[in-house]
Parts: structure tokens; C-alpha cells; sequence
């Protein structure tokens, strides 16, 4: 096993030298390859993941798990198009971010190149295997794939795939490599290969990834949880915090952006909290709230001090009534994991004060949490979230998989 995860990496080395050299147009046209090849395969890639997706279900994975793990027509198309539209962003490699003219005469810049070898160690979700493979591709990287077991089939599909288009354009087919095993032994392994892996960046649970950066011996782009607030402002059009409320919590719980706790101001709590209430519980979400929003909604459960930290991933929503914009904004800062937060106001100053004073990685004014997102936010893709503040803070696109060195331009200076 070792052996085999020190071939991985030694193979990931070297494509990775001859991917960072790789012209744009050469980048680009193999992405747009592999998004037909997942087209022309996608009998096969709904074959693999029905393997997966009965296994699951007779582990007893719960719908929101299952959910992650369907590769569903609409799923295959939007990494079809995540294919298409990395394939025409800008290339980053070689870009030249900035220069200055030292008073000796010597030009000095920086210049954006590949982080090198990139680690992803991924749960449930087979489009990560296709978006963390594009963006590596396009970044000039190399990538090691580590699926979780219940992913194996799909994963292993949607990876020959990838690797074939790579072979048909002459680009080593090494730049895509997905450990071959669900032995967790290959992790650890995986996780001590620092002459080999630039960066490790795990996706999925807290379980997972405190996992990684406990033993990983390499940097680790990561976020633990995902507890993501919206606060409905007392000057908040209720219709719209309605609809948002709604689509941040039930479009897709299961997800990382998904609403957890619905903050509310006081004076709108009465007018807001009933009727919202009403919608979820035909959604089929379970609340659990603080004092006010039990008198409020009667059915709602008591919510315990460890909701309030809590990441669902699943049809339950913690609520609590504030008495003011400051006290949302504390309780976001106490307990939430600086992810995603969300204000609903029509207050322009307060909009503009929340965006200031809020520090997570997507601060959003009217808008649902759910927009935390790669390809949403006009990345193309992502290869995850980080709410790390070194190097990278949010979804890490292209330029995220880059690194910059210094570059000079002498006319024979010499340092006295």
C-alpha cells in the first residue's frame, strides 16, 4: 500500500512539471475534450453511480447524504458546463500581478505559477473529482484524488474518463489520479507525502477534516463547518427574507452553505416567525428555537446551547430572536464558523455596516446563503471553501491554485 501511494505521488511530480508548462490554448482545449467525453460517457458515469447509490442506501446513508452522492442529469450537466467554462477563463499562469521600479533602476514583479501537487481528500460528492481535476488542469497543478468509499464507483468512472482526454492531447495522464483503494490506511500514507503533495485540502465533514490536519504533514487549505446565519432585519421586506429564508435552508441542507440558524430582530419576529414557520413544516424542517421564537411558533422544539453551533446538513434549522443588529452580529461571531452569513434589510447603511463588520468568508446583503459558491460566483468552479485566512479565504478558484514568485528585470545592477 505505501509503496503504491509513493508511486502516486512520484508520477503526480513529474506531470505536474509538465502541466505547469503547458500553453493556455492546450488547457483549454482539454477541458473542452473532457466535457465531451463525460457527454459521450454518461451511461456509463449513471451505471457507476447506481452501484454507488445502492450501496449507500443499504449502509443506511440518509437522504441528504444520498442526495450529495446522485450524479443527476442536472448534475452531469452542470459539470459538463463548469468543463466548458474554465476551459475559457483566462489562463493565470505566467500572468505578471505588478511591478515597481526600484530608485537602482532593477524592475521588480510578481508572477502567478502552479501551486504544483494538490491532495483532495473528498466525501459523497463525485463533481468534486471533475471540478478539482479542471481547475488543477488549468492552474498548471497536478492532483491526487482520494474519494470516500461510498463515491467509489463514480469516481473511478468520471477519473478514466479525464485521464483518457489528457492521453488524446499528448499531457500526461498522471495530472488526474485517483487512489485506487477505499483502505483508509491509503489516507494516511497520502497524508505523509510532503516531498511529493504541495497541499492538502480536504472536503467534507469536521470528523474528516480535523482528521487531515492532524495528521497531515504538508499545508492544509480547509474549513471545518459550515454554520451559516441569515438575519432578518426589522427593516427587511418579509416577503423576500421569506423566499430566502426558504432557499437556504431546503434547496439542498445537505450542503456546506446551507442555512443552519435564522436569526430574526424582535420587531418583525411576530409577523415573520408564524408564517415562515408554516412553509418549512411543509418542507418538512424541524425547528429548534430560543424562548421567544417557542412562544412565537408553539411547536417548536427548545433549542439547546449546542445548536447553535451546530452544521445539520439535514432538514433541522435553529432559530433565535434578536433584539438588534448588533446582537445578530455577536452571535454570528460566537458561535458561527465564519463561512457564509446573510443579511435581509432594505436599511442601506446597515447593509453597508453588516458587510464591514462581519467576517466571514461571503458576507451577503438579500441574497440566500446558498450563493457561497465557485461556480455561482462567477470562479467557474471551485476546488472548496476555505475559511483558513492564509493564502486563500472562500472558494478557491483559479487563482487560488496558484502562488506568486518575484521576477526582475537588471541592466547589470549590482548590490554594493
Amino acid at each position: 500500500m505505501r509503496e503504491d501511494i509513493l508511486s502516486l505521488g512520484r508520477r503526480a511530480r513529474r506531470a505536474a512539471h509538465r502541466m505547469g508548462l503547458a500553453d493556455g490554448t492546450v488547457k483549454g482545449d482539454v477541458l473542452a475534450r473532457m466535457a465531451d467525453g463525460l457527454r459521450a460517457g454518461q451511461s456509463l458515469i449513471a451505471e457507476a453511480n447506481e452501484k454507488d447509490l445502492a450501496q449507500a442506501s443499504e449502509r443506511g446513508l440518509s437522504g441528504a447524504k444520498l442526495d450529495r452522492l446522485r450524479i443527476s442529469g442536472k448534475v452531469l450537466d452542470e459539470m459538463i458546463a463548469g468543463l466548458r467554462e474554465i476551459a475559457v477563463l483566462p489562463d493565470p499562469v505566467g500572468e505578471i500581478t505588478r511591478m515597481w521600479l526600484r530608485p537602482n533602476g532593477l524592475r521588480v514583479g510578481r508572477m502567478r505559477i502552479p501551486l504544483g501537487v494538490i491532495g483532495i481528500i473528498y466525501e459523497s460528492r463525485p463533481n468534486v473529482t471533475v471540478d478539482a481535476a479542471a481547475l488543477c488542469i488549468k492552474a498548471g497543478n497536478g492532483v491526487i484524488l482520494r474519494g470516500g468509499s461510498e463515491a467509489f464507483h463514480s469516481n473511478m468512472c468520471l477519473a478514466s474518463i479525464l485521464r483518457r482526454c489528457l492521453s488524446e492531447v499528448g499531457l500526461p495522464e498522471d495530472v488526474v489520479q485517483l487512489v485506487g483503494t477505499t483502505d483508509r490506511a491509503a489516507v494516511l500514507d497520502l497524508l505523509k507525502l510532503e516531498e511529493y503533495i504541495d497541499v492538502m485540502i480536504p472536503r467534507g465533514g469536521e470528523e474528516l477534516i480535523r482528521f487531515v490536519c492532524d495528521n497531515a504533514r504538508m499545508p492544509v487549505l480547509k474549513h471545518y463547518k459550515g454554520v451559516c446565519h441569515v438575519y432578518v432585519d426589522e427593516s427587511a421586506d418579509l416577503d423576500m427574507a421569506e423566499r430566502i429564508c426558504l432557499n437556504a435552508k431546503v434547496q439542498r441542507p445537505g450542503t456546506c452553505n446551507a442555512m443552519e440558524t435564522l436569526l430574526v430582530h424582535e420587531a418583525v419576529g411576530g409577523s415573520f416567525l408564524p408564517r415562515t414557520a408554516e412553509w418549512f413544516r411543509r418542507e418538512g424542517v424541524e425547528l429548534r428555537g430560543c424562548p421567544e421564537t417557542r412562544r412565537l411558533v408553539p411547536d417548536c422544539r427548545e433549542a439547546l446551547e449546542e445548536d447553535w453551533t451546530a452544521e445539520y446538513l439535514d432538514y433541522i434549522l435553529a432559530v433565535r430572536v434578536v433584539g438588534s443588529m448588533e446582537e445578530a452580529m455577536e452571535h454570528m461571531a460566537t458561535y458561527g464558523s465564519q463561512h457564509t452569513e446573510a443579511i435581509v434589510t432594505r436599511d442601506f447603511k446597515r447593509a453597508h455596516r453588516f458587510i464591514r463588520e462581519v467576517q466571514s468568508s461571503l458576507v451577503l446583503v438579500n441574497a440566500s446563503t446558498r450563493f457561497n459558491d465557485g461556480f455561482q460566483l462567477g470562479l467557474g468552479a471551485e476546488i472548496g471553501i476555505s475559511t483558513s485566512r492564509l493564502h486563500a479565504f472562500g472558494p478557491m478558484g483559479l487563482e487560488e491554485l496558484t502562488t506568486t514568485k518575484f521576477i526582475a528585470f537588471g541592466d547589470g545592477q549590482l548590490r554594493s
